[in-house]
């Protein structure tokens, strides 16, 4: 489990193929995810060009777990797996 002292590294591949197919708009629900569970204490956030999982994207890595074929509808469901307390307020 992570404790509440960790931070974890959220990961969004943002290459054309993962950007086109709907990280871009993932991006926009992770980050409103943060904010409202007050997660930045928690949470690093960032894009990297490409994880060259191409045909299995959109592509999105939370800490050691990586996640393929993400949707925006998706990507909510994965964030509540990996951070089932919500944020700590602080």
């Amino acid at each position: 489990m992570n404790g509440a002292g960790e931070r974890k590294e959220i990961v969004l591949c943002m290459g054309s193929s993962c950007f086109a197919r709907g990280n871009a708009k993932t991006l926009e629900i992770v980050r409103r995810y943060i904010e409202e569970r007050k997660l930045h204490a928690r949470v690093f956030l960032k894009g990297s060009r490409c994880e060259e999982k191409c045909s299995r994207g959109p592509v999105v890595q939370v800490g050691s777990n990586s996640y393929e074929r993400v949707t925006p509808e998706s990507v909510v469901e994965i964030l509540r797996s990996e951070f089932p307390e919500g944020g700590d307020g602080e």
